[in-house]
């Protein structure tokens, strides 16, 4: 009769932790499904600046089809801030349309307050970003925290 009762503990226990395994395999499932790229610009090159718009449109689309969102975030730095500078970019038409584009995925363009202070002081004169960039105090910081919490990095 002990071993009965062993094995009826036994049952009772596994069954009471269903619940808790499910829950941390389904947490571990859906963080899996999150989606989520840092693109760096950091060069003052047009052809850089579009591919790295393209690259974020392929993603866009490639999770789109399989009915899933994705986050991309496209940090700009040192020259590469040039892309997102009201009087310098070249791509301002296609990044003022890119949110559209991207829905319901989330696009973030991160500019380097760093680099836009030392502009600031070389050039004499205050800069504009583009209304659809997002001041962050270090480029290079956003790079290495959002690695740090999960995220895919690209450098076209």
């Amino acid at each position: 009769m002990n071993w009965f009762v062993r094995a009826a503990f036994v049952a009772i226990v596994s069954v009471s932790l269903l619940p808790v395994v499910s829950a941390r395999a389904a947490k571990r499932h859906s963080s899996m499904e999150q989606h989520r790229l840092l693109i760096q610009v950091d060069q003052n090159d047009p052809a850089v600046m579009n591919l790295a718009l393209n690259n974020a449109t392929n993603v866009i689309e490639y999770y789109r089809a399989k009915g899933e969102d994705v986050n991309v975030d496209v940090v700009a730095y040192g020259p590469g801030l040039n892309m997102l500078r009201a009087d310098t970019s070249p791509v301002q038409d296609r990044i003022k349309s890119f949110k559209d584009l991207a829905f319901p995925s989330k696009v973030q363009f991160s500019a380097c307050n760093n680099t836009k202070t030392n502009m600031e002081k070389k050039e004499g004169h205050p800069i504009d970003v583009l209304s659809e960039a997002v001041l962050v105090p270090s480029g290079v910081v956003r790079l290495m925290e959002l690695q740090e919490q999960g995220w895919s990095y690209i450098r076209p």
